[in-house]
């Protein structure tokens, strides 16, 4: 059993076949899967699909890409909309994006410090969206930490080992995408190898970076598969101890989610 702990069925690429989107990854031995919301003013079209699929779950916040629009809303308002439905399993996703810098820095940085505070009351882990940008966000993470621990998993890792390991070291989890399986992502699979067991996830960030053979496509969560499979092959472990070892990460992280869904 796998879970794709990220990805983003509200989409349009999916608008037209979600059922059949959902039927694939049950087929391909994906549990559950996180439906991650981008805009908070959008939140209630991520919610309506975690409200129709019994094994999908949401989480609520605003992308790095979408900060500058939504700094009127405050950590408040994140953890009313969580702490209001039960299938709102994490905060974010957000953070630091300066390779399309599609939001000023200080906006970004300004919207990540408010989901970090709604992750930390609420409990329920938050959603990090990192690229290009390794120095500011070890330093606004152990900033953070400091002034409060929260949960926390670095998503769709890309970066560096110095963020990776900051953010073991501060409690959090990284999960990979397809970008593991790119052929030029030699350095990716080293951090991946010596990453701790009991700190690593996967996910497809779906509709993107969708893993070969899919390459080139749209990504879906039953293509989960391909990433745990080239994760489990740099670690030197079999797909099934990949696939139990992450799963159980996921339950830890994500404590909201049902656990009898791992049954």
């Amino acid at each position: 059993m796998l879970i794709d702990s990220h990805c983003h069925l509200d989409f349009p690429d999916f608008a037209d076949e979600l059922p059949e989107i959902i039927a694939r990854a049950g087929e391909a031995g994906v549990a559950a899967m996180v439906t991650i919301s981008t805009r908070v003013r959008k939140f209630e079209q991520v919610l309506a699909i975690a409200h129709r699929f019994p094994n999908v779950f949401c989480s609520v916040g605003t992308h790095p890409h979408n900060a500058a629009e939504e700094l009127d809303i405050s950590a408040s308002d994140l953890m009313e909309l969580a702490r209001g439905n039960r299938n709102v399993v994490a905060i974010g996703e957000a953070g630091l994006d300066y390779f399309y810098d599609n939001s000023p820095r200080e906006a970004q940085a300004q919207g990540l410090r408010n989901h970090i505070e709604a992750a930390r009351h609420t409990g329920l882990p938050l959603v990090i969206h990192a690229r290009d940008a390794d120095d500011d966000m070890v330093s606004i993470l152990r900033e953070e930490t400091a002034a409060g621990a929260f949960p926390f998993v670095l998503h769709c890792f890309s970066s560096g080992r110095a963020l990776a390991e900051t953010g073991i070291e501060l409690g959090g989890y990284v999960s990979f995408s397809g970008i593991l399986t790119f052929k030029n992502s030699n350095e990716l699979r080293d951090i991946a190898r010596n990453l701790p067991g009991d700190r690593i996830l996967v996910e497809t960030d779906a509709p993107y970076l969708a893993p070969p053979p899919h390459r080139g496509r749209r990504n879906e969560p039953a293509y989960v598969v391909n990433t745990a499979r080239v994760l489990a092959e740099c670690r030197g472990v079999s797909e099934a101890e990949i696939a139990a070892t992450t799963t159980v990460n996921f339950f830890r992280l994500f404590s909201q989610v049902p656990r009898e869904l791992a049954a």
